[in-house]
């Protein structure tokens, strides 16, 4: 299992565009994949899942993987948070 916190700083958050870019590369990956945010925990393939947790500019999430590509999948999808999705 790896995990990595990172956090979202793109204008509109989690929401729309961006999270469909997010469960688009999670898709990409064998590894099972979760976003965390405060105590709840969701599937980071599914879009209503990710929307659900309301992930908003500023926030501190943690990205959970466990598979054989769990290193390289957390770290794709924090590279892709920190681009801010190519705004």
């Amino acid at each position: 299992m790896f995990m990595k916190e990172t956090v979202v700083n793109n204008q509109v958050g989690l929401h729309a565009r961006p999270a469909t870019f997010f469960i688009q590369k999670a898709n990409e990956f064998k590894s099972s994949i979760w976003v965390e945010k405060e105590e709840r925990r969701v599937n980071a393939k599914s879009l209503l899942g990710v929307l659900s947790l309301g992930i908003v500019k500023g926030t501190a999430i943690n990205l959970i993987a466990d598979g054989p590509d769990e290193e390289t999948a957390v770290n794709a999808l924090v590279e892709l948070i920190n681009s801010d999705f190519s705004e």
